[in-house]
């Protein structure tokens, strides 16, 4: 099996980071702590507290394999180069049929976040953007259609 290559900007890297360090430090031995408390209220068919406690386990230890496999395959996007558009980079767009405008700032997967404009390079969007330069106009395949969007600025 390929491992898939995980983009993320330092910031995402720091803070997925800091995330594994708080679910091993803290949130395990709390969880731990949990376990052995509920197991010894007694009988463990009937024990509500102890099913909360393994279940909140069994997303924890999930949790924390899939950061750790991040990690392990992560490309931090670096030295960006603002001449064309590329993973990294802030893209100020304006749509042709319509002229309204927007910046996004294209991301890997891992970090993409719409309310924070932060689109993942793998979004139909950053599809067509990558490569592009200022000036460019690129066809957009969405969901609901083509559309064409104007590249106004790289940051």
């Amino acid at each position: 099996m390929t491992k898939k290559t995980v983009y993320l900007t330092q910031e995402g890297y720091e803070d997925l980071k800091k995330e594994l360090d708080d679910l091993i430090n803290v949130k395990r031995p709390a969880n731990i702590k949990a376990i052995k408390e509920a197991r010894a209220l007694g009988d463990l068919s009937e024990n509500a507290e102890y099913d909360a406690a393994r279940n909140e386990q069994a997303e924890l230890e999930g949790r924390i394999k899939k950061i750790e496999q991040i990690l392990e395959n992560v490309s931090i996007i670096e030295n960006v180069d603002n001449s064309k558009v590329s993973i990294g980079n802030k893209v100020k767009i304006k749509y042709v049929d319509d002229g309204e405008e927007d910046e996004y700032q294209i991301v890997g997967s891992q970090e993409a976040d719409p309310f924070e404009a932060k689109i993942s390079n793998e979004s139909p969007i950053a599809q067509a953007l990558l490569g592009s330069k200022v000036g460019d106009t690129v066809d957009v395949n969405s969901p609901n259609g083509v559309y064409q969007v104007e590249i106004t600025a790289i940051e």
